[in-house]
């Protein structure tokens, strides 16, 4: 019954920006947290950023603190990660996610997921 559906990825160069919206269009869904992951070619499916969605606590992973920003909008059922300065690194499918139960930065704690949007950074 809960969809996630993420839009904004797309092609930019290097030092541009991007901004990642993720709809919640389920009607019974009681969110513990929402964020975002990404996995590149090759490489494991990581944590990228999450809120809690009661206390709006944010927490990023090291690669991209200080340059994205996550933030909701309750009226909407939607969150968005704005990136700034954006490197060839950051080249990945990102996924929203969503979580019922306790928070972690673990894939495994995600109960449901988004069907990605590709963020292409050129050098």
């Amino acid at each position: 019954q809960v969809k996630l559906v993420e839009s904004g990825g797309g092609l930019v160069q290097a030092g541009g920006s991007l901004r990642l919206s993720c709809a919640d269009s389920g009607r019974t869904f009681s969110r513990n947290a929402m964020g975002w992951f990404r996995q590149a070619l090759g490489k494991e499916r990581e944590f990228v950023a999450r809120l809690s969605w009661t206390g709006n606590m944010k927490y990023y992973a090291d690669s991209v603190r200080g340059r994205f920003t996550i933030s909701r909008d309750n009226g909407k059922n939607t969150v968005y990660l704005q990136m700034n300065s954006l490197k060839p690194e950051d080249t990945a499918v990102y996924y929203c996610a969503a979580s019922t139960g306790s928070v972690t930065t673990a894939a495994s704690s995600v109960d449901y997921w988004g069907q990605g949007t590709q963020v292409t950074v050129s050098s």
